[in-house]
């Protein structure tokens, strides 16, 4: 995981450009802005798994990869490295597992005795007040 991590730093500082020299044919670079935008990524995603915490390196990848795909889609990447680039931040969001930690269980419910099979006492269910016992409502009263 690591290593991938490190060959997006790697792919993204091989464009930043350096030294003198003679003028050569002009390769094409990221932008030093961009270069180290993403290298700061990656370096959080690293963090984050050498932490152990695999649902925070997979958010932070999550973010390496979404900021990858903006920067290509506004042509702020060469063609020449847009494939290795996408292939590479797409598996790296991909092969990072995030296991949340589980619920607390929660307790069963305490029984009061008055639980629908009337081990407890009480009415039985539907024989308390107002539960459809009326008073002779309308059964036969006006009728002649």
């Amino acid at each position: 995981m690591r290593r991938l991590a490190l060959a997006v730093v790697v792919l993204a500082l091989a464009g930043c450009g350096g030294g003198g020299g003679e003028p050569k044919v002009v390769q094409p670079h990221l932008p030093r802005a961009l270069a180290a935008d993403w290298r700061a990524q990656t370096d959080g995603v690293a963090a984050a798994l050498d932490a152990g915490d695999g649902c925070e390196a997979r958010r932070r990848a999550v973010a390496l990869q979404t900021s990858v795909i903006t920067a290509v889609n506004a042509r702020r990447v060469p063609p020449r490295f847009q494939e290795t680039l996408l292939g590479t931040v797409n598996e790296l969001a991909t092969r990072i597992g995030c296991t949340p930690p589980a619920p607390a269980p929660t307790p069963a419910p305490a029984s009061d005795g008055a639980g629908g099979n009337n081990e407890g006492g009480g009415p039985p269910p539907g024989h308390g007040p107002g539960q459809g016992h009326g008073h002779g409502h309308g059964h036969g009263k006006g009728k002649k």
